[in-house]
Order: C-alpha cells, then structure tokens, then sequence
C-alpha cells in the first residue's frame, strides 16, 4: 500500500498563496447534528500494519500508546496496489467483514493512472479504460449496505502534471468512475477530491470538483494531503459547498481527514515532524450538518514517502502522533426508551444478531456482554461492553477458554492469561466509569467461535 503523499501539494499551495475564503462567502456555521450518515465505523482488527506491529512488538515502549490511540479506532483501507485479477475479492471480503460486524467500511480508492503527478506514490492503472474496468470490479464487489468510499486523493486539486485534454479527460474518468461506484451499491458514499483549505481557493476546488462530476458524488473529503486543523477545514468546505450551490449542485457534504491534524504546524512533512498529533477520532456524529464523518483516510504512523517510503509503517512516527494526545472518548450507555426507529437508508441493513448488555442491578458493582463480530477459518474478532452499576475504578473481564482455543491480540485492555484462563483489565484512561457508563475492549481470537460466559469485577 502507498497513500498519498503530500510534498507536491505545500508547493502549490505555497506558490498560490490560497486561502480559505477567496472568491467565496461563508455559510453559516452547520447546524448541530451529524450529516446524512449515522452508524460505527469499521476497525479492521487483525489485517492493518499497526495491528501487525502492535502484536509483533508487546514489550515495546511504545506500543501501549500506539495500541490504545491508534490500532484500536477504525482507518480506511486503501485499494492502491492495480491488479485487476484480485481487487473484487479484496473489496468483498473486507466489506462483507464490515458488514457481518454491523459497521460501515472506508475505502480509498487510489489507482487512477498518472497518480501523484509521478511523485513519491507514482503508479496506478497504465490507461484509463484499464482504470474503469478496476473501478467497475470495485463497484461489484461493494455490497448493498452503506460503505463510504473516498475517491483518488489529489486528482482533482494536483492537476500540475495535466495538459488541458488530459484535465478534461480525467475528469470525465472521474465522474464515470462515481456514477459506476453508485450504480454498484445504490447505498454507497463517494466523494472526490476537495484538497485543503491551504492549498486551492475555495472557488477554484469548487470549479474543479463540478468538472469531475460532483454532482452525481455524495460531496468531498479533505485533508488528506495535509494537516490542516479540522476547524480550518469545515470552513473551507463551507465555502466550497458554497461556491458548488452557487452553480446550482446542492446537497453536497464534507468528510474531513483527522487523522494527523491535532497538533503542531511546522515541516510540511509527516515522516520528519515530530509535533503533530492525531486529531478528532473517527466518527460519523461530527455535530455538524455539512460535515458528513471525521476520518482517519491516512492510516496514522504510515510515511509520506520523504523519509521513508511511501506507506511503510514506521513506529516511531505513529508513537509522536499518539504520544500526548487526548485518549479516545468512552461511551455511555444510552437512556432506555422505546423500540429505536426505523435505520435510515444510510445504516446497515439487517445487521447481525448481537447481544447487548445485561441490565446491571442499581448498585451493582460492573457487568460484561461478550460479542463476535466477526469470524473466520480458524478465528473470529470480539466486542467486549462493560457496563457500571455504580461509579467504579476499575474494572476486570474474565472467562475460561474452550479447547484449542486462544487470545492472539487485545486492545483497550491489558490481557493476562494463565492456562485456560482469561482475564482482560482496564487501561488507564477507561477504568473510571460513572453508574450506568460503558466501555468497551476488542479481541482477535483463535479456535472455535463461541460465546463464553464472562464475568466482571469492579475495583
């Protein structure tokens, strides 16, 4: 795999001198809801470079803040390696394992030939009919549940490299490739490429996004290619979506990329920067009604192809993007109600069965409910939800292995096993629960898939 890197784009938007509200107004801040998708992002568990080094590397110091801030939250899977003999069957098997565990799968698509303007992530498709017949195997393979996919980073804001026939070919590529993508899954998102809110103005991106078809997409993603704080890029989309309603393209939303834009400014380089911080963690709620879900597109700790080679997971970038920043957020259990409405058209369709958590006695120390989210030949992946009865400290998850079976790889939790025995204690930002607030640990597991009974005791 190899993301996008970004040193082509400072040097445009250096030369440009592009700022957020040139030849645009603002809209009014989003209203206070989400967009138009709700639902859990999907977390590849056991298939990511981090959840490979993580568990190749337990003793490491830096793996406890790489494990708990990183591995554990979901990240979108890129589809940047051409081979049109194998990229249906990677694209079904990862949606189908999103969709069997309930949860919406990110893609990127990266494979549009002259990617990157032949800089550190060259490659791609050899000709574009070559790239539509990829995008067509794509659009098969997505199922017909909500999937979101993000579509060629910098193709529309890196035009450099493009004579004008080229532009205008591309663009006609583009807006084919997310008509196709549609057509395969009415259910899915697709958004093209709205670069940043330092590098295009926004009337220019909103130009541009028009010719490659964004009218027929669910909106544009942005960020990706830099590390722009997230309120800096829900304005610049305002613009944008702005600019698009002044062309008469309304109802478009933004995703924004906040996977590294929680920290210090400095070298445009993320393989050399030692000051960021990942950001917002990856959500559909983002509070806002233009912005659509804050994801992590580039998977943190991966390189830009400066320093190291493009998508190469390097350790120690990811431990100065999770080192010192905020713990991920711990849920609380919802007020019981009545039945919950009908999903809208954006959430999964006939999710799997799952078990929810037993109801916990007023005064009551912490239960758990054990669920499978997924499994294969051989293994399967596990929610564990820990609610408190009372307010607690701490907590302890334990239960007995079958025969043959064993825990590979857990996070959110510290793992302790002896003989068949398992238990899972908290890590330090998610122990201290209020009564009635929940948290939750994940597991990859080997042997035969079953339910066990687990047991919980609080401190």
């Amino acid at each position: 795999m190899s993301p996008v890197s970004p040193h082509r784009r400072w040097l445009a938007a250096a030369a440009a001198g592009a700022t957020v509200a040139t030849g645009a107004v603002l809209l009014a801040a989003g209203t206070a809801e989400a967009g138009t998708i709700s639902g859990t992002l999907y977390r590849e568990a056991d298939g990511t470079a981090v959840a490979r080094w993580v568990a190749a590397n337990p003793n490491d110091y830096r793996t406890a803040a790489i494990r708990d801030k990183i591995a554990s939250q979901p990240a979108s899977r890129w589809l940047s390696n051409f081979n049109l003999n194998t990229i249906g069957s990677e694209v079904s098997g990862y949606v189908g394992a999103a969709n069997a565990a309930g949860q919406i799968p990110v893609l990127t698509a990266y494979g549009i030939p002259n990617r990157d303007c032949g800089g550190a992530s060259a490659g791609g498709a050899p000709d574009l009919t070559q790239y539509q017949t990829w995008i067509s195997s794509i659009a098969r393979s997505l199922g017909n549940r909500t999937v979101i996919v993000i579509l060629e980073p910098d193709s529309i804001a890196l035009q450099t490299c493009l004579s004008a026939s080229e532009i205008t070919a591309r663009d006609n590529t583009l807006a084919t490739a997310t008509r196709t993508l549609k057509a395969g899954n009415p259910n899915a998102k697709v958004y093209l490429d709205g670069g940043h809110s330092t590098w295009n103005s926004a009337t220019e991106q909103a130009n541009r996004l028009a010719a490659a078809g964004v009218a027929d997409a669910d909106g544009f993603y942005t960020n990706v290619s830099n590390f722009n704080p997230t309120s800096s890029e829900t304005a610049f989309g305002r613009a944008v979506i702005n600019a698009l309603n002044g062309r008469g393209i309304t109802g478009k939303r933004q995703v924004v990329d906040t996977s590294r834009n929680g920290g210090a400014a400095g070298d445009w380089c993320g393989d050399d920067n030692t000051d960021r911080r990942i950001g917002n963690y990856p959500t559909t709620t983002t509070n806002d009604g233009n912005v659509d879900a804050f994801l992590w597109v580039k998977p943190p700790g991966e390189a830009d192809g400066c320093r190291y080679a493009a998508g190469s997971f390097q350790p120690d970038l990811a431990y100065s993007l999770a080192n010192g920043a905020p713990n991920p957020p711990v849920t609380s259990s919802p007020t019981p109600s009545s039945p919950s409405p009908s999903a809208s058209s954006s959430m999964p369709s006939d999710p799997p069965p799952s078990s929810s958590s037993p109801s916990v006695p007023s005064g009551a120390g912490c239960t758990a409910a054990f669920k499978v989210t997924s499994s294969w030949s051989g293994g399967y992946q596990a929610n564990v939800t820990v609610t408190a009865g009372k307010a607690i400290s701490g907590w302890t998850v334990s239960w007995t292995l079958g025969t043959g079976q064993a825990i590979s790889q857990v996070w959110n939790g510290t793992l302790t096993t002896s003989g068949s025995a398992v238990s899972v204690r908290n890590v330090s930002w998610n122990g201290t629960l209020g009564a009635g607030a929940t948290a939750e640990f994940g597991l990859i597991g080997s042997g035969a898939v079953t339910t066990p009974a687990v047991t919980c005791t609080a401190a």
